[in-house]
């Protein structure tokens, strides 16, 4: 085999990527504390803004039902899903 066969030179798009599947899109179970409402969100639908402190991090959406803003904390493993899932983050800056 030639150097460049075997370092992928010459290799196509559509044979560097043949072997790969479709993903299904990440959802988020979520629930809204005014009307009670429990449903599932994808990652464009929530904003998670990381802060100095547990009082700072947290994530938000629109509730789909009512329309309410809602904020919930966010703790390290919270962080780690969302941040993993796709999900906007804001890095917040104390001065």
């Amino acid at each position: 085999m030639s150097e460049s066969a075997s370092s992928g030179v010459g290799m196509s798009v559509a044979s560097a990527f043949a072997g790969m599947q479709s993903v299904a899109p990440v959802v988020f179970r979520a629930g809204c504390p005014e009307c009670r409402g429990r449903f599932e969100l994808a990652a464009s639908a929530l904003r998670l803004a990381i802060g100095a402190t547990s009082r700072t991090t947290f994530y938000s959406f629109t509730c789909p039902a009512c329309g309410a803003s809602v904020r919930k904390p966010a703790g390290e493993r919270v962080v780690e899903l969302l941040t993993g899932g796709g999900v906007r983050t804001l890095r917040l800056h104390t001065p």
